[in-house]
């Protein structure tokens, strides 16, 4: 008994020993950081009381001015906290190569839909990323806007039915569920007239029904090697038969009927043909296209659902809006085009401001992919130090942005654009790893809140959460409970 108790006695100092080394990695190096605590690092009420924008915060304000970067960990991993704004401008760009990785979790055997774009690094990820650009050129933006058109005037009919008290985020949700179905897959979804599609549904579960909680997603990503050895899944089963069901069936019925469409269904066929080099599986494929599909419907729709919350509260910066817009179409025989859309710059200024308050992530991630000298320092990071980029707290910098939660167009007029770094507007990244479907994503926005905007206006109501909780069960920057408005018609112009 006694050597019992002498033995668990030495392993408790042994794993005190190493733990105290492990949380003592930044200040050995002479890097500031707030004080860890032991597992759980810097992430103390994460998934709890807290959402990852509250942590940020919390060590941004503690530090930013007297460092350009901090130490910080989540859980046991050890990461590098960037807030000078050129720093990140070298991490991202200019020295890019040393920094290539995301570093996410995926595991291709268990969950062969996590090895998509988003998630890949390496020669995978370069190869993707170089033949998969084509699809988002302005050309293919052009081919692609009648569908979007389409989905609008839908958009307007389906809100007729349900004028009153609305829940915002599920009626952008169906808009841009039926956007990228169609613009993506060919593919009727029909979201609007049935909100209880199988597409809407398997969309929905997928960011408001996880497979895993907050603290288990953050764990997958914090240590995606262990995660992957333990055989860990990111999407439940059925969203994932439903997808590869999904996928095999368009991929069938093109190949039978001799079908092509200028759209990412053509375009990842083609990369998946035989003779080409380095060709997609059919997993792959479906990867690629449920993550599409996803990162189309849920960011667009929730930065829609946010933008009509400010323009509720701001109904001068709405009736501001609502001008500008019948204005365009007047001039354009009140038909929307992808050219009248570039005559609104209201509209985009509305949408910028709606992304710097609202950036949907929390933070950017890169890994280090090689020994790296950080300029104008003595610091030097070895391979595989992760690198976290506090998009929401820099944008919510007061240095930055003058009363940063005041929702200001203005703020992205050309002047105080040019008066700004360059790096304290990132709600798409910046570099080779920035967001490929950017232009989509701001393009659908648009064209839904233009269909919105003419026909309807959008005022706050008693069930209206002022100020907005982000839901702390979600990485990406949600609500708790929804975005409650009241919905008007308007009389036709």
């Amino acid at each position: 008994m006694l050597t019992l108790l002498v033995l668990v006695l030495i392993a408790g100092l042994l794993l005190y020993a190493k733990l105290r080394w492990h949380y003592s990695y930044w200040s050995r190096r002479g890097v500031a950081g707030e004080a860890p605590v032991y597992f759980r690092g810097n992430m103390s009420g994460l998934g709890k009381d807290l959402h990852w924008t509250d942590i940020n915060m919390r060590i941004y304000r503690k530090f930013r001015g007297e460092e350009r970067y901090c130490g910080y960990f989540t859980f046991m991993t050890k990461s590098l906290f960037i807030m000078d704004l050129e720093l990140i401008r070298e991490i991202m760009i200019r020295d890019f190569a040393s920094f290539a990785d995301r570093g996410l979790f995926h595991n291709v055997r268990d969950d062969p839909l996590t090895g998509n774009l988003l998630f890949l690094d390496g020669p995978e990820w370069r190869w993707l990323r170089q033949n998969l650009t084509q699809v988002f050129t302005s050309g293919k933006m052009k081919f692609m806007f009648p569908n979007m058109v389409e989905v609008g005037e839908k958009l307007t009919q389906a809100c007729r039915l349900q004028v009153g008290e609305i829940e915002a985020k599920d009626l952008c949700a169906r808009f841009t569920t039926d956007v990228i179905g169609s613009c993506a897959f060919g593919l009727e979804c029909n979201s609007l007239q049935d909100p209880e599609s199988q597409f809407r549904s398997m969309g929905r579960s997928v960011t408001t029904e996880p497979l895993h909680s907050v603290l288990v997603q953050a764990f997958m990503f914090a240590q995606p090697d262990l995660a992957r050895m333990l055989r860990f899944r990111l999407f439940r089963p059925e969203v994932s038969e439903f997808f590869l069901d999904t996928v095999r069936q368009t991929l069938d019925y093109r190949r039978r009927e001799n079908i092509q469409r200028n759209d990412l269904i053509q375009l990842l066929m083609e990369l998946g043909e035989q003779g080409v080099k380095d060709a997609l599986s059919f997993e792959q494929i479906a990867a690629q296209a449920l993550v599409f599909f996803l990162a189309g419907f849920d960011t667009s729709s929730t930065t829609m659902s946010f933008c009509l919350y400010e323009l509720a509260l701001n109904p001068d910066v709405q009736e501001k809006l609502r001008v500008e817009v019948l204005d365009v179409l007047k001039r354009n025989n009140q038909k929307l085009t992808y050219d009248s859309v570039q005559e609104m710059p209201y509209l985009d200024q509305v949408v910028a401001e709606t992304l710097r308050k609202y950036p949907i992530l929390p933070h950017l991630l890169r890994r280090s992919t090689k020994e790296y000298q950080v300029p104008d320092s003595s610091l030097v990071l070895e391979p595989g130090t992760k690198i976290i980029i506090p998009v929401h707290s820099i944008h919510h910098d007061p240095e930055l942005y003058p009363d940063p939660e005041k929702f200001d167009p203005s703020r992205f007029e050309p002047e105080e654009i040019k008066a700004r770094h360059p790096f304290a507007y990132l709600p798409f990244g910046e570099g080779p790893r920035n967001c490929i479907g950017e232009r989509f994503g701001k393009l659908q926005v648009k064209v839904g809140l233009v269909y919105l905007l003419r026909d309807f206006r959008f005022s706050r109501s008693k069930k209206t959460q002022i100020p907005l909780k982000f839901s702390s069960r979600s990485f990406l920057i949600s609500t708790q409970e929804g975005v409650h408005l009241r919905m008007e018609g308007l009389a036709a112009p």
